[in-house]
């Protein structure tokens, strides 16, 4: 397949990392707020946890865009599947995403689902490196 006519799908690939990266940064912001706001029983503002779960949905939702773009893109370039690290860097990267949001709905029922939803979190963010380093190698097979 003729990879220049892939250029767009590696936009926006491009931009949804950043924006993955990013709603990754506000949630560690708001997760630790609501934590501290919870350990210091001191109130936290109404907004907060929607704003929280509006950008958990986003994360997840980028993430599986960019798998997407990731099984298209390599099948239509390589024809299969598996040809660097990345790829298990991805989806790992993706059951991390998957498992944090699937913990935090069942916060309030499961007294384990919040410290599985947060050692997750903590974990994603090394996942999160490790796709960004390899996706990097990956950029460059792809650059003229």
């Amino acid at each position: 397949m003729n990879l220049p006519s892939f250029i767009w799908l590696w936009k926006i690939a491009a931009w949804s990392m950043g924006l993955s990266i990013l709603a990754y940064l506000l949630l560690a912001v708001t997760g630790v707020w609501m934590f501290n706001a919870r350990n210091q029983s001191t109130s936290q503002p109404t907004w907060l946890r929607s704003l929280h779960y509006l950008l958990g949905a986003s994360l997840v939702s980028l993430v599986l865009l960019l798998l997407a773009i990731g099984i298209v893109g390599t099948l239509g370039h390589f024809g299969s599947l598996g040809h660097s690290s990345h790829f298990g860097a991805g989806l790992a990267v993706v059951g991390l995403v998957l498992l944090s949001g699937a913990s935090s709905t069942l916060i309030g029922i499961m007294p384990w689902a919040r410290p599985l939803h947060i050692g997750t979190n903590i974990t994603l963010f090394i996942g999160l490196v490790w796709v960004s380093l390899t996706g990097w190698n990956v950029v460059q097979k792809y650059l003229p």
